[in-house]
């Protein structure tokens, strides 16, 4: 099947629901308000054009594939449609898949009124292809998600860039995705030191060799937290680096400009995420 586009990254924070609000705020994002899954679990989501991020609390939940996962970047989920037939795809091509589950959320909207958001998701199973989890997201209800009022963010942000994974074994890791959607999939480079590159809709998932990402990322490098292979770095488009250096600054944020256009906010000033904001360069 072709490579569908990323819908969401996901940050596990634990308990620290209230605090990841407060820091990615002070970054600059809007944020909806919290909101509890009919599974246990606390999110909140920082929405942008086509895609989000989103922060996870296990909450009162007995979420077990949670379990295990440190605070940081621990979930890349891919956008679904037709949750019946792309697990027969899935399993047919060996990926172990776990059945569609269907769950759902409330939204709370603006003027007091309430909505339920719900979902379909297929769930390969947790660690099979990284120290992370894998899936995929049907939006049964978009408006409930894709909503104005979310996606004006103070530091301009607009959509995922680019998600990066550090890896022992880059090959294996992009093995895996050419499992799920077809031999090529994945780019591979003529260099050992440049990453695999999976291009799903406009943004891209980076497979970094461990420890050229450590040397590009130094003191930017995300805490492993007991993990090997891990997502260790989020970029996010922009529509203008220099009015979201000026809200960094005025909110007295950490950050390095390491590069032409990019911006790099260290792992400590956003819950232990290596967080890259890009001048987004994608028509809209």
């Amino acid at each position: 099947m072709p490579v569908p586009r990323i819908d969401h990254v996901v940050i596990d924070v634990g308990d620290r629901l209230d605090e990841a609000a407060r820091l990615y705020r002070r970054l600059g994002f809007s944020l909806t308000d919290r909101a509890q899954h009919s599974l246990g679990s606390c999110n909140q989501l920082c929405v942008f054009g086509r895609d989000f991020l989103e922060f996870l609390s296990p909450g009162s939940g007995a979420r077990a594939d949670l379990v295990g996962f440190p605070v940081g970047l621990n979930g890349l989920v891919f956008a679904l449609t037709g949750a019946d037939a792309v697990y027969d795809a899935l399993r047919a091509r060996g990926i172990p898949v776990q059945p569609v589950q269907h769950f759902s959320r409330n939204v709370d909207l603006p003027g007091g009124a309430r909505g339920e958001a719900r979902f379909n998701v297929i769930r390969v199973e947790p660690r099979a292809v990284f120290d992370g989890r894998v899936y995929f997201c049907e939006h049964v209800t978009p408006d409930m998600i894709w909503r104005p009022e979310w996606q004006a963010h103070p530091n301009g942000a607009i959509a995922l860039a680019r998600i990066a994974l550090s890896a022992r074994n880059p090959d294996g890791i992009a093995e895996h995705f050419d499992r799920m959607f077809g031999a090529g999939a994945v780019e591979r480079p003529a260099s050992s030191e440049s990453p695999r590159v999976l291009h799903s809709g406009e943004a891209a998932v980076e497979i970094w060799p461990r420890d050229t990402l450590a040397r590009m990322l130094g003191a930017a490098m995300p805490d492993p937290a007991g993990r090997a292979d891990h997502i260790a770095l989020v970029g996010i488009g922009v529509r203008s680096l220099d009015a979201t250096e000026d809200v960094l600054r005025v909110n007295g944020v950490e950050y390095v400009r390491p590069g032409p256009g990019r911006i790099l906010v260290p792992p400590a000033e956003a819950m232990n995420v290596a967080l890259e904001f890009v001048a987004d360069q994608s028509p809209r």
